[in-house]
């Protein structure tokens, strides 16, 4: 029979160590409490999850950012308050927090919505294409189900025109 069939079923989800919200909980609130010093374990996650080169390039820039931040601080000669470069790496770290926090909820959010589609519950055939008032070979099964009624109001309609045709040709 021809058709487009059944749909394929959604790919399984991945594995993981708990739940997705579980884990977004606790990356997230590891990257914010840490003040951004640790914000690059969400980016690791997300980068073995969906194993994207763009979300490894990621992880090694805020790597390389919060080196560089730390640096920044660890540099920074004010006894009490940060001057010039301690402020400077506070900035880079918070905004790479905020960015990362950022970033991290949307990518995860969008590859774990794949697997949560559900399928289709049951076959949808197509719909019939406008035509000559015939319907396309792949539906004519379907259409032939409810034709025990159609088939006597159109076997009277026949019934009924050669009738008429008979009187037509005998009368004439």
């Amino acid at each position: 029979m021809q058709g487009h069939g059944y749909a394929p079923p959604p790919p399984p989800p991945p594995p993981s160590g708990g739940s997705p919200v579980t884990l977004r909980v606790l990356f997230v609130a590891l990257a914010v409490v840490s003040c951004g010093m640790l914000a690059w374990a969400a980016l690791l996650r997300l980068a073995l999850v969906t194993r994207k080169a763009y979300d490894w390039v990621l992880f090694g820039l805020v790597v390389a950012l919060d080196v560089l931040a730390l640096a920044l601080v660890g540099i920074d000669k004010g006894v009490e308050d940060f001057e010039g470069p301690g402020n400077t790496g506070m900035v880079i770290l918070l905004c790479t927090m905020l960015a990362v926090v950022a970033y991290y909820l949307y990518a995860d959010i969008r590859h774990f919505s794949r697997y949560r589609q559900r399928p289709p519950t049951g076959y949808v055939p197509p719909q019939a294409q406008p035509g000559y008032g015939y319907p396309p070979p792949y539906q004519q099964a379907p259409a032939q189900a409810p034709a025990p009624a159609r088939i006597h109001q159109v076997r009277a309609e026949l019934d009924e025109l050669s009738d008429y045709l008979r009187k037509q040709e005998g009368g004439s």
